[in-house]
Parts: C-alpha cells; sequence; structure tokens
C-alpha cells in the first residue's frame, strides 16, 4: 500500500478525530436527557447531574490512561476498543430501569471510552502537524459541543417521535460506527503516538507552577461551562422559557461553544495564553452579571451563551497553550493531567446547581458562584508566563 504524504497524513488524523469525537461530543448535550430520564425513571435533577459528574469522571480517567495505553497498543486498537466500550455503556444506558444502570452504562463505560479516545486522536493530530497548532487543537476540541450542537435537536425530535430508549440505542450505534471508522483512519494515517527522533530534553516538562496555574485557569472557566452545558435546557426553562426555546437555546449555546473553542485555538496562535483566557474569563463574568440583572428567558440565553463561550475560549487557548510549553512528545500525558480540572469542574458546580435547583427551582445562586469564579480566574490567567522558559 502506498504511503501517505505528511500533509494526508495529517488529513487523515485530523478525519480520524472528526470521527471519534461527533459522537461522543454528544455528552454536552445531556441536559436534552434530564427530564425524559427523570420521568422515565423516577429520580432527581441532583441524580441527574450526579450521573453527568460522573460521565466526566470516567473520561477524565480514560484520558490519563490512555498515555499508558499508547505506548503499548496501536491507535487503531485502541480506538476500536474504547469504542466497543462507550458502544456497551450506552446500550445498557438504553436498557436502565433506574439509576444503578444508568451510573454504570452512561457514567462509568460511555465516558471511560470517550476518555481514551480523545486523547489517542489528539495525540495523534499533534504527532502530524508542524504549523497552527493552536488552531488544529482547538478545533479537535471544538468537535465536542458541535457534536453536541447537531445532537441536542436530533435527540429532542427523536425522543418525541420515537421515545428515550431507541434514541439512546440509535446513539449507540452511530458511536460503535464512529469508531470503527476513526480507528481506519488512524490505521490509514500510519501514526506514531511518540517521534523518537527528538532529542529527550525535547520532551522536558515546564515548572510544575505553570501546569497548577493552568489548571486553575482552566477549572474555573469549566466549573461555569459546564454547568451551562449540563443543564443549559433546564436553566433556560427555569427562568420561564418554554420547552422549544430551551432546545433551541442548547443548540445555539453548543455551537457558540464549538465556535468559541476555535477561536480560543487560533487566538493563542497570535496572543499571549494569558492574555486570551483573562479576557474569555471577563467575557463569562459579563454574561453572569447580566442574567443576575435582568432575570428573563431572552437574556438567559444570551447569558449562557455568554458563559459558554468564555469557557469555549479558554478550552481552545488551554490546548493552544499546552502545546506552546509542552513538546509535542508530552502533549497527551500533559493535556490528560491537565483535564483533572474538568472533572473536578463537573462535579463541583454543575452537581451543586443541581442541588440547589432543588432546593429552590432556581438557579440565581449558581450563576453567582459562577461570576465568582470568574473574576478569580481572570486574575489567575495574568500570572501566566509567555513561555515554559519564562
Amino acid at each position: 500500500m502506498r504511503r501517505l504524504t505528511p500533509r494526508q497524513r495529517s488529513f487523515a488524523a485530523l478525519s480520524a478525530a472528526t470521527a471519534m469525537n461527533l459522537p461522543f461530543g454528544t455528552i454536552y448535550a445531556f441536559s436534552v436527557f434530564l427530564k425524559p430520564m427523570e420521568s422515565l425513571m423516577a429520580i432527581g435533577r441532583a441524580e441527574m447531574t450526579l450521573v453527568f459528574g460522573l460521565a466526566a469522571c470516567s473520561l477524565t480517567l480514560g484520558m490519563n490512561l490512555a498515555p499508558l495505553l499508547y505506548r503499548s497498543l496501536p491507535p487503531s486498537t485502541l480506538i476500536a476498543i474504547a469504542g466497543a466500550c462507550s458502544a456497551a455503556g450506552l446500550l445498557m444506558t438504553a436498557q436502565a430501569t433506574g439509576l444503578p444502570e444508568l451510573a454504570l452504562g452512561y457514567g462509568v463505560l460511555f465516558g471511560l471510552g470517550g476518555g481514551v479516545g480523545f486523547i489517542v486522536v489528539q495525540q495523534g493530530v499533534n504527532q502530524t502537524m508542524q504549523a497552527r497548532i493552536g488552531l488544529v487543537n482547538g478545533y479537535v476540541i471544538a468537535l465536542y459541543p458541535l457534536g453536541a450542537m447537531i445532537g441536542a435537536p436530533l435527540f429532542g425530535w427523536a425522543i418525541a417521535a420515537y421515545g428515550l430508549r431507541p434514541t439512546l440505542t440509535a446513539l449507540t450505534l452511530t458511536v460503535l460506527a464512529a469508531s470503527l471508522l476513526s480507528a481506519a483512519l488512524l490505521r490509514l494515517a500510519d501514526i506514531r503516538m511518540h517521534d523518537a527522533t527528538v532529542t529527550s530534553m525535547a520532551d522536558h516538562e515546564p515548572q510544575w507552577s505553570i501546569f497548577l496555574r493552568l489548571f486553575g485557569v482552566f477549572f474555573l472557566a469549566a466549573a461555569a461551562g459546564l454547568m451551562v452545558m449540563s443543564q443549559a435546557a433546564g436553566i433556560v426553562q427555569a427562568y420561564g422559557g418554554h420547552l422549544m426555546m430551551a432546545l433551541a437555546a442548547t443548540t445555539v449555546i453548543t455551537g457558540a461553544i464549538a465556535v468559541a473553542r476555535l477561536a480560543g485555538g487560533w487566538l493563542v496562535d497570535h496572543f499571549a495564553a494569558r492574555q486570551v483566557a483573562a479576557g474569555a474569563h471577563l467575557f463569562s463574568l459579563t454574561g453572569a452579571v447580566a442574567l443576575s440583572v435582568w432575570p428573563t428567558p431572552w437574556v438567559a440565553v444570551a447569558s449562557l451563551a455568554m458563559i459558554g463561550m468564555g469557557y469555549g475560549v479558554i478550552s481552545g487557548s488551554t490546548a493552544g497553550a499546552i502545546a506552546r510549553y509542552w513538546h509535542r512528545n508530552a502533549f497527551g500525558r500533559i493535556a490528560s493531567r491537565l483535564y483533572i480540572a474538568w472533572c473536578v469542574a463537573a462535579v463541583s458546580l454543575p452537581v451543586l446547581s443541581g442541588w440547589l435547583f432543588d432546593q429552590t427551582q432556581g438557579y440565581a445562586t449558581a450563576v453567582m458562584i459562577a461570576a465568582g469564579g470568574n473574576v478569580l480566574g481572570a486574575m489567575l490567567s495574568l500570572t501566566l508566563p509567555e513561555s515554559h522558559d519564562a
């Protein structure tokens, strides 16, 4: 078989990432499942947000397992196994009758496979790209909210037309097929997950102080952003919006976050990471303040989009910053560690906001907490250095 050119290998790696991440990005459309699952299984909002938090933890666990696994298994094989794991979890979710099966299927198995796949394709992309690294990484992580943007209206329509269980079964088949396609593309690209031609010093890791500051900046943005992404439909309805408005808002918000992630990656190619992150946190803060002052349905949609977009810019710029501070050989390892912040964020404000909703039937306090996090995040962002030598 004829070997691909470097450009063709890069395109195949990006195509593999696209096929893998789009269906797994529907985790960000989880808010569409809230009311149908609560009604079908007689569970509350706090329990549902706990399932989302558990899925986030499993996703992060999978991310941190991936650098260990891709050292001994071919990336194509690893992607196929990860896809089968997630498909099994979704099938269990489709047949669930209560919280335990839902937690194991969606919260553990689906998330675990998705996390492994996410890091494998991202590491593969970084091993083949030589320019515009921030933009490319912004694109890879933008695929998750883009998948949610596509999935949210489809789920809403399918649940109304066919029911919750058939919709989840269809998602199971989609995830399995997409994972096999991604595996085939990675095999075609002949990805090497470690560049053996560079010296060991090129794989050098910068000081932990940089990592910890970046961790904090990302966590504070993700806590607010994941609250929006996991409960956007519920939040809009809590502020007086009707169901169709809530579903449309979920689609618009996830689409805006996808664009923001792409923009964040592009921005960090041209500006200092600290400037990009501080501006994004302040943008999110403006949205949170607006919703606190004018708690109406339309303001809720706009404000949630602003909070989510701020998180999206920081997600994209963080991935680009990893490529700036670390060598590409270390990208998967550092990214997987940094995404622990995403996991902690998913079980913090999103779960707390679900509990607060059960107590008050509103999200006003949660929005104020998010605003406080954005203030701290902007301040911490300004301490980031220009490069790993700073």
